[in-house]
Order: structure tokens, then sequence, then C-alpha cells
């Protein structure tokens, strides 16, 4: 059987006093979260400012990293020319982990040793605190690099064959002409690009070259040019993406693929193959002038016989 319930127990209950005394006599509160001070705003701030640090740094280590550029060979591109604001870019450090970097792209890459760091404007310091600072600003892409970073656009992969330059001045992979709407011309009226002899790609490597085609040191300068010049896969750091700086340029960064449109290369002849057509006119010239002169003088005599 159920006992039934007093009538006054609720009564009893709402009169039991909620703390109990201790033995010393004081009251435990429940609720010392409320007595309790909330932490200052100023006391968490260099927390936070710490933990974004730290966040920064490591996104940019393995996902994304902002890249200074800090010279003018991929005008227009990508600015970094003297007296300019330099562009920093957005690199994507995972693509290329499910990827090869594809002609047209614009890579962050390590120099090879064998490359000379020509285009890196070496501003170390020799005090700790100054070489601190500037390491911190790299690693959050507000100061300039100071190791051999390059940013470059991809020409040619392993296995094709790049040389320069067919009679209408393109650079030619495998055979045909490279569509590089993007090249910039510091001097409009020099608008020529250095010749080069063929080069085979060896696999696992990548040709690469400047945006501002007369004034980069790249692949068809650098470790004495050919296959030496190439940069190993393993050196990419990344693919730029974006123009985070200045603001005035904000957008994404072209990766036109340069070899979708390519046409056949309008080679130029061999100068003995040059000579061909003079040559043959020459030689053509002797027999028609001779049997032109026998032909005019037969027509002269049948007309004498005839009167």
């Amino acid at each position: 059987m159920v006992e039934p319930v007093p009538q006054n127990a609720a009564e009893d209950d709402a009169e039991r006093p909620e703390e109990e005394p201790s033995s010393s006599g004081r009251r435990s509160s429940h609720r010392r979260g409320k007595s309790s001070k909330k932490r200052s705003f100023w006391k968490e701030l260099p927390i936070l400012i710490v933990v974004a640090l730290v966040l920064t740094i490591l996104i940019q280590q393995f996902l994304a990293k902002v890249f200074m550029i800090p010279s003018g060979s991929m005008e227009s591109t990508l600015h970094g020319c003297t007296g300019c604001f330099g562009d920093r870019v957005l690199v994507d450090r995972v693509v290329y982990d499910f990827t090869d970097p594809s002609p047209g792209d614009v890579i962050v890459f390590k120099g090879p040793e064998s490359w000379n760091n020509t285009e890196i404007v070496s501003q170390e310091s020799g005090n700790i605190i100054v070489k601190g600072l500037r390491g911190l600003g790299s690693l959050i892409g507000f100061a300039p690099p100071d190791e051999r970073d390059f940013v470059k656009r991809v020409i040619a992969v392993g296995g094709q064959t790049v040389q320069c330059c067919d009679a209408r001045n393109r650079v030619i992979v495998d055979g045909k002409a490279l569509d590089e709407p993007y090249i910039h011309w510091e001097d409009p009226g020099q608008q020529t690009q250095a010749s080069f002899e063929p080069v085979k790609v060896p696999e696992g490597r990548l040709w690469v070259m400047g945006d501002n085609r007369n004034a980069s040191g790249d692949s068809r300068y650098q470790g004495g040019g050919g296959p030496n010049a190439t940069i190993p896969l393993d050196n990419v750091i990344g693919k730029a993406r974006i123009i985070v700086l200045p603001p005035s340029r904000w957008g994404g960064v072209t990766d036109h693929n340069p070899q979708e449109a390519a046409q056949p290369a309008a080679l130029s002849a061999p100068a003995w193959q040059q000579g061909i057509p003079l040559g043959v006119g020459t030689a053509a010239a002797f027999p028609v002038v001779f049997f032109g002169r026998r032909l005019s003088a037969g027509l002269r005599k049948s007309v004498k016989r005839k009167r």
C-alpha cells in the first residue's frame, strides 16, 4: 500500500532553509560564481592576441600564407616595383598536396641552390629584437622574407620542350607558340624576348618565367640556363590566389594557361634557307636572258624575211 502523503509535507519543505550551517557556523553558498568578479577585459586581451597570433602562424604554415612581392619581375600581374607598395598575395599551400602545378599557375617557391638570390632585397639586421620582429612579420606576411622565396609563372612542366622564339616573338612549347596576354613590357619600344635554345624539362621539375619578360631572373638565366635552371616540384610552396593588399588591387591572380590556345609556331627559316630564293632567282636569270635574246633575234630575222 502507498502511504498517504501528509498535507503539511510541502509546507515543511518550504520552511526548510536553503543552506545548512557548517560546523564553523558559516553558511556554504551554491552561487559563489555571482560573488566572484568577472575577469577584466584588459587582462584577457593579451591572451586573445597571443591565441590569434598562434592561429595565424599555424594557418600560414599549413593552409595559406601571405607573401610580399619583393621585385617587379611579375609586373603588371603583381606589383613589386621600386618606390611602390609591394603587393601582398595569399598563397594556397594545400592545392599542390593533391595535384601538380599546371602551365599558367603563378607559384611561390624556394629557389634551388643554383639560383642567385638577385630578386630578394635583404634587409637583415644584427639587432636580435629587430630580427625577431622581422621574423614575426614575415610569418604573418607583413615583412619581406629573409628566405630564398621567388614568385614566377609556370611555362612548361616535366617532359615538355621549351624554346624562344618563333618569327612572331612567341615562346614555343612542344612546337606550339604560347598565348601569353599577361606579358608586360617595361619599354614599349623593346618588345623582343631574349632567345634561347630548346630545353627539355626533366620529369619532376618546372620551367618558370616572369611576366615582366625583359626584367626577370628566371629559368632562362638562373643556374647557367638549360635543365639546371628548372625548379624541383618539392621546392614549390604554393599557388598565388588573391591579392590582399593594397585594397586598391584586391582580386584574384590570373592563372591563364598559355598552352590551351597555343598555335603552330611561325619558325624562321635558317640563314642558308633564307638565301635559297635569291640563289634560285640568280641562277634562273642567266638562261632566261640568254633564251630571251635568242628568241628576240629569231623574231627579227623572221620579220626581215617576210619583207
